[in-house]
């Protein structure tokens, strides 16, 4: 992986990737990986809003609607993204507004089914995200998403759900993570040398090919 680490490490300025997208998309886990691919430093503003929610003893979903009415919850996190993505080096940063708050990021999207999300979830035994039966689990997803676009759309006058927003849109739902980061790195490349690309994929039918 060197070779490819070297196209990203040069006399330009640090390349950093602003991870967004749906909960269960794997917004974690691709980070991680290019943190181990490519040493990019992984940042997680999930862990950031997991560990605050643990704080006030509430749920991520319960947190969420706390949050709706308490505008320091969101200072708090996005001054520590800003502080974050202010260092120069190469990063992944894993949060739901990256890409408003990063400037020059690279602006990345995952989506995913929501059944498929809430059983990822579930599978993972998350400490802080336990659900009972994958009903129950897709109710507060819906309702988690919710809750933060109204926030943010309230907040900051955006839409998170407008996929005109990103560089680079994909859907998760019928690949592995592997195929995942090969994909967002052939056009992570394309975008660092300025070219033109299709920006919406998934795999749907078992090869990667963009969505109108």
């Amino acid at each position: 992986w060197r070779l490819k680490l070297l196209r990203f490490r040069g006399a330009d300025m640090s390349t950093k990737i602003a991870i967004s997208g749906d909960l269960g998309s794997g917004k974690s886990t691709i980070g991680k990986i290019f943190e181990e691919r490519l040493g990019f430093k992984f940042h997680s503003g999930g862990s950031i809003f997991r560990l605050l929610a643990s704080k006030y003893n509430m749920t991520p979903a319960e947190f969420s609607k706390y949050s709706e009415i308490h505008p320091e919850v969101d200072e708090e996190i996005d001054g520590e993204l800003i502080k974050i993505s202010a260092v120069d080096e190469d990063m992944a940063i894993d949060s739901r507004m990256a890409w408003h708050f990063v400037d020059g990021s690279f602006k990345l999207h995952l989506l995913v089914d929501t059944e498929v999300a809430a059983k990822r979830i579930m599978d993972e035994n998350r400490g802080s995200e336990k659900y009972r039966t994958l009903e129950e689990a897709v109710e507060k997803i819906k309702a988690r998403k919710a809750s933060e676009n109204k926030r943010y759309t309230e907040k900051y006058s955006v839409n998170p759900d407008d996929l005109n927003n990103y560089d680079l849109v994909v859907d998760t739902t019928y690949a592995t993570p592997e195929d995942i980061s090969d994909l967002i790195e052939k056009y992570l490349i394309e975008w660092k040398n300025g070219r033109t690309f299709e920006r919406i994929w998934t795999k749907k039918t078992g090869v990667w090919a963009p969505i109108e």
